[in-house]
């Protein structure tokens, strides 16, 4: 009976400094953690809301985990910068501040188109047949053609077609604005497009024109047929086009 009054305090003691290191070793581990460096993504600018993203607008600072904001982008490698670029802030993002994935959204139409126009330009939308669009990508760059019936010197009307714009910027293609894409969003958003183009056979192209162009653009699609021809990647040159006819076509003058 003794020996069994002396061990049962013995086990009880143990078991109370088996808790006690638990406890003891669970806050090192946990201050340790706390006191761990991390690489996190701070805005290098003010960054004001829906501005897109680029690697020479943040910096990598490093700073002790505890005081990591939540959904903070931690930089694990290299690499892992790149996937912020193309994204757009939500918000305003001040100079130093991390930034959070609860600040950035996709480029997307949730963003807005105004965030893809360059200065000086606007973001002209007209309709378009989709089965060229599917050919077309953001960034391309097109001419945009327009066909209508001119009045000639014989007060006689003759259908011809004119080149109106040269190297253009496209950017964007339906809800396409150019956005990264993983394989499976890739093709959840062909479905969807192939399912809103069951219900129309137009879609909508999105092009960069300065203030004049788009005068002329908004013009031509009140007298005639607009059309768009893509361009070869490089090619930005801009050449004279006389007026096409089917007079001219023919050999006449």
């Amino acid at each position: 009976m003794e020996k069994k009054g002396v061990l049962v305090p013995v086990i009880l003691a143990l078991f109370a400094a088996g808790i006690y290191w638990w406890i003891l070793t669970s806050k090192e581990k946990a201050l340790a953690a706390s006191q761990e460096i991390a690489q996190v993504l701070v805005a290098k600018y003010d960054l004001p809301a829906r501005t897109i993203l680029k690697e020479d607008l943040v910096s990598i600072v490093q700073i002790p985990r505890q005081y990591m904001q939540q959904d903070a982008q931690e930089i694990r490698s290299a690499s892992d910068i790149k996937l912020v670029a193309n994204l757009v802030t939500a918000v305003r993002i001040p100079k130093g501040n991390q930034v959070t994935s609860s600040a950035l959204v996709s480029l997307s139409p949730e963003a807005g188109l105004s965030v893809k126009v360059p200065p000086g330009y606007r973001g002209c939308v007209m309709p378009m047949d989709n089965a060229p669009m599917r050919l077309i990508k953001p960034g391309d760059r097109v001419d945009v053609l327009v066909t209508f019936d001119a009045v000639m010197g014989d007060n006689r009307k003759e259908k011809v077609t004119v080149t109106m714009l040269q190297n253009v910027l496209v950017l964007g293609v339906g809800t396409n604005l150019g956005q990264g894409m993983s394989s499976i969003q890739a093709k959840a958003k062909d479905s969807q497009v192939s399912a809103d183009q069951a219900f129309s056979d137009k879609g909508i192209m999105s092009l960069a024109l300065n203030p004049e162009e788009a005068q002329y653009l908004a013009l031509a699609m009140q007298q005639g047929a607009v059309s768009v021809i893509v361009r070869g990647l490089g090619d930005v040159e801009r050449h004279p086009m006389p007026i096409s006819s089917f007079k001219k076509l023919m050999g006449g003058q």
